[in-house]
């Protein structure tokens, strides 16, 4: 049939993407309120640097490397659609039967706008002490070398997608990201706050959040942009994308639940930071597994995620990574237990549905194989910058102040 344009569709993406964009200045409030006021603009600004780096590169070569012509199933061929040229094909056939199409570039707004969350995700782990060049370069870098070959692994037909080696055993599933953006992203945070190292001070000192009503604002509008995140991946404003909608509200109500009641067992009290960290949990649990739970399950899912995390920030101190705003214990452990309960709860392949266990050990496969290629290439990357232009600021500028230091202004006048 001759190909038309679905407006429908087009429009829900192009909706969804700007869902998604939201995002990013949404995790800036809820980083921010996490610092300390000295800190929070440089925090903004870490986020606001992703968006600018990784949107430029994303149209130059990050499209071409998640969705080009496919180099060993790693990583697609920057240069097949450079610049979005080559052999960029402007129509993106959706329904072979009915010729209905959108178009490609939708589909690169809405890509781009995963890697600019991904990367502005790491910033948190390595707050207050960090040169800006050297974070801007490394967004750069990051993008290019782990997000884009991750991308291209599951979403772009390569090594962990349904088209890779292990679909022999069961197809994998990551619905919207959880290998692609939270495990990639925790486990880059986790090298990060160790080849960087600790805040002064850090832990005898305490880092307290210094203004708690921005990271709930942060975490509403998080939770907020996540339905394009999830139910945009459906891409299609159909029962799937309603499905995974549901699913990412009752799995983020789920993990607030659940890292509420480690509070209140632990320490007598439920936080308003800890409903903030839950909800975060529990929409990176469910990023992997949006459209292959039940609404039911999904409560489930992230309930288990809320209590994981809710126990997991607390490693940081006891094993000495100064991981600042709990990057490493929301995104990288929520990220693997959605990614990998998946194999266990999924409606239809799951493990406790009688799916086998083949779902349940490709899961595992891909979760193991984003954390080692993650933590590699992002061990290189920092090293070679530490040895080049160097992560850290000055001591006495980490005691008067990022803010003031890097940027020349506060966020707060009057206030030291």
């Amino acid at each position: 049939m001759e190909p038309f344009l679905d407006t429908g569709v087009t429009a829900w993406m192009l909706v969804s993407a700007s869902f998604v964009l939201l995002m990013t200045p949404g995790l800036a409030l809820f980083y921010g309120g996490m610092t300390r006021s000295k800190s929070i603009l440089n925090m903004m600004m870490m986020c606001f640097g992703a968006m600018a780096v990784v949107g430029c590169i994303y149209v130059l070569w990050g499209w071409s490397m998640s969705y080009g012509e496919s180099l060993g199933g790693i990583v697609g061929n920057p240069f097949d659609q450079f610049g979005l040229g080559g052999s960029f094909d402007p129509v993106s056939i959706l329904n072979e039967e009915t010729g209905a199409y959108m178009p490609t570039i939708v589909d690169v707004g809405f890509q781009a706008t995963f890697a600019i969350i991904t990367v502005a995700l790491i910033a948190g782990s390595i707050a207050d002490r960090t040169k800006y060049a050297t974070w801007l370069v490394f967004a750069g870098l990051w993008a290019t070398l782990s997000y884009f070959p991750m991308s291209h692994m599951v979403w772009g037909d390569g090594l962990l997608s349904g088209a890779g080696p292990f679909a022999s055993i069961a197809e994998p599933i990551d619905f919207a990201g959880g290998t692609v953006v939270h495990i990639n992203a925790g486990v880059a945070g986790l090298v990060l706050a160790l080849v960087i190292g600790k805040r002064k001070g850090w832990p005898g000192e305490a880092f307290k959040p210094h203004n708690l009503p921005l990271v709930m604002l942060g975490a509403a509008l998080l939770w907020f942009g996540w339905f394009g995140f999830n139910a945009g991946s459906a891409y299609g404003a159909d029962e799937v994308a309603g499905l995974a909608w549901v699913n990412t509200t009752t799995a983020t109500g789920g993990a607030i639940l659940g890292w509420l009641l480690v509070e209140k067992l632990k320490y007598g009290k439920a936080t308003s930071l800890g409903a903030a960290s839950g909800v975060v949990a529990g929409l990176v649990a469910i990023t992997p597994a949006a459209g292959a739970l039940t609404p039911v399950t999904s409560i489930v899912l992230g309930a288990l995620a809320g209590v994981a995390s809710a126990f997991a920030v607390s490693l940081k101190t006891r094993f000495g990574y100064d991981d600042s705003l709990d990057v490493v214990g929301v995104h990288l452990v929520s990220g693997l237990v959605g990614t990998v309960l998946i194999g266990l709860l999924a409606t239809d392949t799951g493990l406790f549905f009688g799916g086998g266990i083949g779902q349940l050990v490709v899961q595992i496969i891909i979760a193991v194989i984003a954390i080692v290629f993650s933590g590699v290439v992002t061990l290189v990357i920092a090293l070679v910058l530490k040895a080049t232009m160097g992560w850290r600021i000055p001591e006495e500028d980490e005691v008067t102040g990022i803010d003031q230091t890097a940027h020349a202004e506060r966020a707060y006048e009057g206030i030291a």
